[in-house]
């Protein structure tokens, strides 16, 4: 894991990653999970200081849910056109819960967050909980999905 960051607690990572998992976990009661019983929430530390929070929210008619994470961004690109993320922090509840439990960031959302740094031309930071109980801060969505769907599979031009 090669440029990846691991902490036994979020003090651990430094303030602002405190910050947006603070943020992140608040959000998690505006989850809408009822099928699942699985409350995920993201927030984003924009690059202008504002922090945007998404949550998962369900519907019966699977798929027509959409995961927090694709939320939160969608929200940038609606409320704050242009703006670049820095960071980005990811949490999870299952019901019932009091402790936070593991969730990494599925496909679909990896590759909507990989074009979300092409389209800003630079990186933004992940902060997750791994399933080994670390939190892991890894140094762009690229490094989470490393060989990803690309314009060039379309044969479209590269996004500027």
């Amino acid at each position: 894991m090669k440029d990846f960051i691991l902490a036994s607690t979020p003090d651990d990572l430094d303030a602002e990653s405190v910050q947006l998992i603070g943020h992140a976990e608040r959000a998690l009661v505006h989850a809408y999970a009822p099928y699942s019983g699985f409350s995920v929430s993201a927030a984003l530390l924009l690059e202008n200081g504002v922090i945007l929070t998404g949550t998962n929210q369900e519907n019966a008619a699977y798929p027509s849910g959409l995961c927090a994470e694709r939320v939160a961004l969608f929200t940038l690109a609606a409320q704050h056109p242009g703006t670049a993320v820095k960071k980005m922090a990811v949490v999870a509840r299952g019901q019932g819960a009091s402790v936070l439990t593991p969730a990494a960031c599925c496909g679909a959302c990896r590759q909507v967050m990989l074009e979300f740094e092409q389209r800003q031309h630079k990186p933004f930071e992940v902060v997750m909980l791994a399933q080994e109980g670390q939190w892991v801060k890894a140094p762009s969505a690229q490094s989470l999905l490393p060989f990803s769907f690309n314009p060039d599979a379309l044969g479209a031009a590269k996004i500027s």
